[in-house]
């Protein structure tokens, strides 16, 4: 076998540094020219609703080639609800999926339930609200007393209610709750049948907007302008992937961080991009609505002052009541049952802005 002049010099100083007992900090092992590149790790990504807005970090993540980089070769498929994507991920179906992390909060709490955790938030703040019309006599949350509000089944805002209720003096028998279906909660609210629903503050507000409802009249009433300290979308991991390939975790992450720069950089082309992949996508709306997710629910004061990814361990604990004026805990989970920042990096390198 003949080798090349520049292999057999990179051979040759191999063996110096070897016999000197020196290395290359950082220096990959030397490869033969002829040797193939290593094959990409094989990802499934779950998503836990349809593609929007909010999924536009992994999508820029994929088109700035940076999964590729990482040594991953990511495929995506969507399931039906964060219950259903948790499942995946817990049957080791699915290696990473985006999911409300107090759903699997509640799935933690099931009896013999598979240890899946989360390791990137990327919602700092749950993007849980009730969107009014002011037409109805709603402008903030105390005007919900002798209101009709919507629930639609599944609903993942509602389980904090209690909460919120509480800390703003507002008994629950005050409000009248009508359980909907998802596919008429907008609807019903824009012809009048309810005065409020519960939803997604960057999804129902939008969407009202979208079927004519002017902008004046809608009262968007976040929950985290109201005491709730709940993180919203998280990133969670197949306890076997993460034993088992730990690097490719932590590529992963890496990734998404840079794919949620790229989206913060310029929404404008994350939102064409998420939109061209959508079945009747509108780039206006999607824009509309990742930028309401970056300045609502990612870049926060404890983002921007703390980095993207993490959890505040007090915080936490406060979350994790406020859930519990809902949920009924077998044991009150400890942030480590639930998060795992061991594969996140140091914080320069999750600053985002």
């Amino acid at each position: 076998m003949q080798i090349s002049r520049p292999t057999f010099l990179r051979l040759m100083l191999a063996v110096v540094l070897g016999l000197g007992g020196g290395a290359w900090p950082g220096a990959a092992p030397l490869r033969a020219e002829s040797d193939p590149p290593p094959q990409p790790v094989t990802i499934q990504f779950t998503l836990d609703r349809p593609l929007d807005a909010a999924a536009a970090p992994f999508v820029m993540a994929t088109i700035g080639g940076l999964f590729s980089a990482e040594g991953l070769a990511v495929g995506t498929n969507v399931a039906t609800s964060s219950a259903d994507a948790i499942a995946r991920v817990a049957d080791g179906a699915s290696d990473f999926a985006l999911v409300d992390i107090n759903a699997l909060i509640r799935f933690r709490d099931k009896q013999g339930a598979s240890p899946v955790k989360a390791v990137f938030v990327l919602f700092n703040q749950a993007p849980y609200a009730i969107i009014a019309r002011k037409s109805r006599g709603i402008k903030a949350l105390s005007d919900m007393p002798g209101k009709s509000l919507g629930v639609a089944e599944g609903d993942l805002s509602i389980r904090l209610w209690p909460a919120v209720a509480r800390q703003n003096g507002i008994k629950l028998s005050s409000v009248k709750l009508s359980t909907i279906s998802a596919a008429v909660r907008e609807p019903m609210l824009s012809a009048g049948q309810v005065d409020a629903v519960t939803g997604f503050s960057y999804l129902s507000a939008i969407n009202l907007r979208d079927r004519g409802v002017p902008a004046d009249d809608l009262a968007v009433l976040r929950f985290a302008d109201y005491g709730c300290e709940a993180y919203g979308f998280a990133v969670i991991v197949s306890p076997h992937l993460a034993a088992a390939k730990p690097e490719a975790v932590k590529g992963f992450i890496r990734a998404v961080i840079g794919g949620t720069n790229l989206s913060i950089k310029d929404p404008a082309r994350a939102a064409t991009e998420v939109a061209s992949r959508m079945d009747g996508g509108s780039r206006d709306l999607e824009l509309e609505r990742l930028q309401a997710i970056i300045r609502d629910n990612i870049l926060t004061a404890e983002v921007k002052r703390d980095g993207i990814g993490g959890i505040e361990p007090a915080r936490f604990e406060r979350s994790i009541e406020q859930l519990g004026e809902d949920f009924k805990f077998q044991k009150p989970p400890h942030l480590s049952e639930i998060f795992d920042e061991q594969f996140l990096p140091p914080i320069d390198g999750r600053l985002v802005n």
